[in-house]
């Protein structure tokens, strides 16, 4: 057996990052630790390490984990940034490109951002601009290997902070989904225990250079996720 991956995660905070530390319960093909600025609970039987630190403090705690592998998965909401652009830009931009610089300083080849469907530094949805100009920050920073994750849809339980017309597209992302054909495959919804899937198989690849993944990106990646793991159970 090859050694484990040495993964660190930024956001186990949120609804991804919590969904990473669930699929990572008893598997021993990875090293996880995760950064926060908050006490996490920790998934029943989860063996990893937290590291608890103001933003600031980041970048000496990387240095000090020495990751190969970094996931990205922080981000605010337009609530949470009290409706403020400069708000929001300074976690979903700056906070990002941050973490990255300091992972790649700290050794990191490989570096796996969470963004969006629909990223586009040109949109005129600030939302998407702001993602798709941190996409475009990120690529300028030449990782060995960059993996962009754009999903639609996150499904999964929130704390707190779910409005009530996202609560109504989850409940209605089963049938929604089936009508999105062709390009539209792309804004399929998805859950955060497969997107953590996906994650877990794109930490494990080794080619060089930068990859976006949309829905069926995702779902190839998941594909190969269980295909390996069934051929290591046989």
């Amino acid at each position: 057996m090859s050694d484990p991956v040495k993964l660190t995660l930024v956001g186990a905070t949120g609804l991804v990052g919590r969904a990473v530390m669930e699929e990572l319960v008893g598997r021993s093909d990875f090293r996880l630790t995760a950064m926060a600025r908050r006490e996490v609970p920790l998934p029943k039987g989860a063996r990893m390490e937290m590291r608890l630190a103001p933003v600031e403090q980041w970048g000496e705690v990387l240095n000090t984990i020495r990751p190969q592998v970094v996931v990205c998965a922080l981000g605010t909401t337009w609530r949470k940034a009290g409706r403020e652009e400069d708000a929001f830009r300074e976690v979903d931009y700056s906070l990002v490109l941050d973490v990255a610089r300091a992972a790649k300083e700290a050794g990191a080849w490989h570096f796996i951002f969470v963004s969006s469907v629909g990223a586009n530094s040109a949109a005129k949805n600030f939302y998407l601009r702001v993602k798709g100009e941190t996409e475009n920050a990120l690529a300028k920073l030449h990782f060995k290997r960059l993996d962009i994750l754009r999903p639609g849809l996150l499904r999964g339980a929130r704390h707190g902070d779910m409005r009530p017309a996202e609560g109504l597209g989850r409940l209605a992302s089963p049938l929604t989904d089936l009508l999105l054909q062709g390009s539209y495959r792309k804004y399929r919804s998805i859950s955060a225990h497969r997107l953590s899937q996906a994650i877990l198989a794109l930490a494990r690849e080794k080619a060089g250079g930068r990859f976006v993944h949309e829905h069926d990106g995702l779902m190839r990646a998941i594909h190969r996720y269980e295909l390996k793991d069934q051929q290591e159970q046989a």
